[in-house]
Order: structure tokens, then C-alpha cells, then sequence
């Protein structure tokens, strides 16, 4: 697998899709990164890390409204690929959908999120948008 994080966000988006109410996805410091920040920001109910094989699991709670039954990801967005990095500066941050929706930075004082990395005037690179 040459993109691990396309991986991660691609099996979210499917089971999303066929409504699941349980992911699992092979685990990765900087999934488990990207889970804890989907969590904070509400988009997921709950995960667990499973550690037995050589990496690990993640299983994770999807998120959907109890009338519509609406998930509360609208969309994942890859913007950062191995094959073409995207970086950006504190000071043009990249706004998803004017600050309704979330970009995920991995900087130089771990994965967070486009606001919490403009408060620290940090920049990095731009892993997925999320809203």
C-alpha cells in the first residue's frame, strides 16, 4: 500500500456509505492521530485500539442522527499525496468551507488541526480536509 492514509479515509467513506456502525482499519500513529482529532471535533462517536498482530487495529464508532440517519461526515478530502505534498504556512492557512469544516496539519508538533495550528503559528502539511 503506497498511501495509508487514502487507505484510512477511503474505508471510512465506504463504510459510511453502506451505513455501518463500526470501522475497522489497520492502525498507524498518525491514524491514531487523525481519529483523535475526528473525536474531539465531534465527527465520530467513539474508537478503541486493538493491539494483537504486528500493528493493531482501530475500531471505530460512526456518528449519525438518531431521526435522518445522516452521518456527521459529509466528506473526506485527500489533499496531500505521496505522489505531490502540500504544504502550507501558518498565515495562509487553508479555510474548509469557511470554517465550517476542518483541515488536518501535520507540523512539526504533531497532527492537529488548521485552527489549533494557526494559534500556534505553525504550518505543515495538509493532510485531509473533513466536514
Amino acid at each position: 500500500m503506497t498511501d495509508p492514509i487514502a487507505d484510512y479515509l477511503t474505508r471510512l467513506r465506504n463504510a459510511i456509505a453502506a451505513k455501518h456502525r463500526v470501522v475497522e482499519i489497520p492502525a498507524s500513529n498518525l491514524k491514531k492521530e487523525i481519529t483523535k482529532i475526528l473525536l474531539e471535533k465531534g465527527y465520530i462517536l467513539n474508537y478503541k485500539f486493538i493491539d494483537e498482530g504486528p500493528q493493531g487495529t482501530i475500531k471505530i464508532a460512526l456518528k449519525y442522527d438518531p431521526v435522518n440517519k445522516v452521518n456527521a461526515i459529509k466528506a473526506l478530502k485527500r489533499i496531500s499525496t505521496p505522489g505531490l505534498r502540500k504544504y502550507t504556512g501558518y498565515k495562509n492557512m487553508p479555510r474548509v468551507i469557511n470554517g465550517l469544516g476542518i483541515a488536518i496539519i501535520s507540523t512539526s508538533k504533531g497532527v492537529m488541526t488548521d485552527k489549533e495550528a494557526t494559534e500556534q503559528k505553525v504550518g505543515g502539511e495538509v493532510l485531509c480536509y473533513v466536514y
